[in-house]
């Protein structure tokens, strides 16, 4: 794969093509392999890609796709990859047309041997690899519930749960079921909430994740969803305590990620073991999720392909608090690249202060410029006590977009994180309390980042991460 200044070299992308999101990951810790959606052709049918990368998720190869649409198959979408045994199993979804529009079903497929899957990868870009089986649709008797967008994971008291998606598009409901063995199901019926949710948005692309409180000690399930709302995708999460159908929530609805780009995060599944200390989230940077529309974005004009995934993020949960950090081996990786780059700082932004309890004055700040080859700003990082912003208004490229804002609360410890990759941006503010990922078309490529402060803040310490390699 051929890398310019639009495509990331450390996020997952499409030779071709349209990347539409993230399905499924999993490790052995080791070795990460990755199945999105993908549409080969602009327009055609999508189906499932697959993608690994040994020793860190940052090298990513590509392999034979594992799904495609067969028989009256229209299209595949979203589902899910677990690990049963020594067999790997892939939920999706298939839609089959009908005389009035479409039919969804919830199908379930088996990988024989995964290592086996990286060998010997055809040539053929529409070559299904060989180790994948059809096995069973599953609730093949309620088409009627547009089953769609499964999740599944292990129930902790044994057997296996599934989230799921049903009903109409315009108004979907959230479902349970139940599996001893993950391969026979029974429907247990739909999710309700006890408690503040925080929102009375559908949710749609569930995902379920089990993580340690790192304060209290208690084990929690960590709701991740999306709300489509006027053609925009905002992902969050909410936590509680999944009981049987009925989840209760104890922190309601907030943003996983403010950004212009983060959309339908997924969970990485580990092959062999549950943990629950950390989670690895990848999402899709897309801000209009299903209702993008690829032809307008500059690396399917000038390049053929659209669409990446965001850089995996170690998530932990703190005070019922996802915090989110770049996955280690990053620095590495981008000193192995190109093109990609990193810059990592420690802010005091109260530094004439005598005291830590003195809280900055609102005029402090940090502001990075990231500027691109013709010297111009392409986009802009600021960080106060209260919010981090990226802005890439002044970008002709994105004229006219208004400013993504995360808030902080003022307390926490202020570090700032900004990864350029391509037309990638990503930030991590405050210990990874406030993420944003935003697509940033720089003009002929990143350059430098230009660092100013205002105020009393200051820059205590910062390092300044790039590639080594000849371009």
């Amino acid at each position: 794969m051929s890398y310019t200044p639009l495509r990331p070299e450390l996020h997952v992308t499409p030779e071709i093509g349209v990347l539409n999101a993230p399905a499924g990951v999993l490790t052995d810790g080791h070795v990460w392999h990755m199945f999105h959606q993908f549409q080969p052709q602009l327009g055609g049918p999508s189906r499932w890609a697959h993608q690994v990368s040994s020793g860190s998720p940052y090298a990513w190869d590509i392999c034979d796709d594992v799904l495609a649409p067969s028989g009256s198959q229209s299209r595949l979408r979203a589902g899910s990859v677990v690990a049963v045994g020594d067999k790997v199993l892939l939920f999706y979804t298939a839609v089959e047309p009908n005389g009035n529009g479409e039919n969804c079903f919830i199908d379930l497929a088996e990988i024989s041997d995964l290592a086996e899957t990286t060998v010997d990868v055809s040539d053929e870009a529409s070559q299904v690899d060989q180790h994948v089986s059809f096995v069973s649709r599953l609730f093949e008797d309620r088409p009627e519930m547009a089953f769609r967008s499964p999740c599944v994971v292990e129930d902790p008291h044994g057997g296996w749960n599934m989230l799921a998606v049903s009903g109409p598009v315009d108004h979907p409901q959230l479902m349970i079921a139940c599996s001893d063995n993950a391969y026979d199901w029974q429907l247990s019926g739909p999710l309700r909430f006890e408690g503040d949710t925080g929102t009375d948005a559908d949710l749609v692309a569930p995902r379920i994740i089990r993580l340690k409180d790192e304060v209290v000690g208690d084990i929690w399930e960590v709701l991740v969803a999306t709300i489509e709302h006027n053609g925009v995708d905002v992902s969050g999460y909410m936590v509680g305590k999944l009981d049987g159908t009925v989840f209760k929530v104890s922190k309601p609805f907030r943003r996983i990620d403010y950004g212009h780009d983060f959309t339908r995060p997924r969970n990485t599944n580990t092959i062999g073991s549950q943990l629950f200390e950390t989670a690895v989230l990848f999402g899709s940077m897309n801000g209009v999720g299903r209702y993008d529309n690829p032809t307008t974005q500059l690396s399917m004009q000038s390049e053929g392909w659209a669409n990446c995934l965001s850089l995996p993020r170690r998530t932990t949960l703190q005070d019922g608090t996802l915090y989110q950090t770049p996955m280690p081996g990053l620095a590495q990786a981008i000193e192995q690249s190109y093109r990609a780059h990193g810059w990592m700082g420690l802010i005091d932004l109260d530094a004439t202060a005598e005291h830590t309890e003195v809280f900055s004055s609102p005029a402090a700040s940090v502001t990075v410029d990231l500027v691109d080859a013709a010297g111009a700003t392409a986009a802009r990082i600021s960080h106060t006590a209260t919010e981090v912003m990226v802005d890439r208004s002044m970008n002709p490229k994105h004229e006219g977009d208004d400013p993504a804002v995360a808030p902080l609360d003022g307390s926490s410890s202020d570090s700032l994180t900004i990864i350029v990759d391509g037309s990638t941006v990503e930030v991590f503010a405050d210990g990874g309390v406030a993420t944003l990922a935003s697509r940033v078309y720089f003009n002929g490529g990143f350059q430098s980042f230009a660092v100013k402060t205002f105020g009393s803040a200051a820059v205590e310490r910062c390092y300044e991460v790039s590639p080594t390699q000849d371009t």
